[in-house]
């Protein structure tokens, strides 16, 4: 199968529960365009950005996704929520499939810090497949910033980035750059979902593998939905990016060992510029 139907919801979300807007939203979603295969919903879309708001999963919304998925026939990538794992908390995304299975889970590499406090980064990148489709990856907001995740999620396969989201600041234009090279540099689809409302800004953007803006969306709620060519994307990975530059090749032919990533490399530079803390915060620590 070439095409594959991707639906994001770019809802007006409160700071607190939002799952029976969720379960509406999807269900109108089905509704109006039946032919949606997966459906992407944005960063802690369910409660907000509390991580007291953490459960324990399986949980009430751990069933509720597994539920909703079920129901619709659909991939539910679920925004993320707070897990709470012994002592920790993590920003996690879960993927269920049309039976309600769980097939991936995602916790967020790269918490917003020094903002987004008490969460405990994740370790482990995600990928999976939606079998006769293609291969999917994750990452959570705040990741996207640092372009060795996406990248590695190319080199693991991935096609299409699912990228939740929730800003509600004013770097929002420098997203949706990132997310336009995120695209190009690793020639995937690339879907960046924000909320809207008490929980970001909207402007979602849909980017193709040969950095092409599909939609972008305004501050209010929309439903976006795209249908992807995994055989165009393909064509562009094999021949480069409008038949010119082929830049996984390249990176996957070239000899260099980039001096971050080398054991015991430090950098003056980096290390000059102080502490990771609020600016005029006394310590980098809460």
């Amino acid at each position: 199968m070439s095409h594959y139907s991707i639906a994001g919801l770019q809802l007006e979300l409160s700071s607190d529960d939002n799952l029976e807007l969720i379960a509406r939203e999807v269900g109108f979603t089905k509704q109006v365009f039946p032919w949606v295969q997966m459906v992407v919903l944005s960063e802690l879309c369910a409660y907000g950005a509390d991580p007291c708001r953490a459960e324990s999963l399986p949980s009430a919304a751990y069933d509720f996704y597994a539920a909703l998925a079920k129901k619709h026939g659909i991939y539910l990538i679920a925004g993320s929520l707070f897990e709470r794992k012994k002592d920790k908390t993590y920003n996690l995304t879960l993927v269920f499939d049309p039976s309600g299975i769980e097939v991936a889970r995602y916790a967020k590499m790269y918490p917003f810090e020094p903002y987004e406090q008490g969460v405990t980064p994740g370790e482990e990148f995600c990928v999976f497949d939606v079998p006769e489709v293609g291969r999917f990856g994750i990452s959570i907001c705040y990741d996207m910033w640092f372009p060795e995740t996406t990248r590695t999620l190319a080199w693991m396969g991935a096609e299409v980035i699912l990228h939740p989201t929730m800003t509600g600041t004013i770097d929002r234009d420098a997203e949706l750059a990132i997310a336009r090279a995120s695209a190009v540099t690793n020639q995937v689809y690339f879907f960046d979902i924000n909320g809207a409302g008490q929980l970001g800004n909207g402007r979602s953007i849909v980017v193709d593998p040969e950095g092409r803006v599909l939609h972008q969306a305004a501050n209010g709620r929309e439903v976006i939905p795209v249908e992807v060519d995994l055989d165009k994307l393909r064509l562009s990975r094999e021949r480069g990016l409008l038949s010119l530059g082929q830049p996984l090749k390249s990176f996957r032919d070239h000899w260099r060992v980039f001096p971050p990533y080398q054991a015991g490399m430090q950098s003056d530079a980096l290390d000059a510029l102080g502490d990771l803390k609020k600016p005029g915060q006394s310590s980098s620590r809460p």
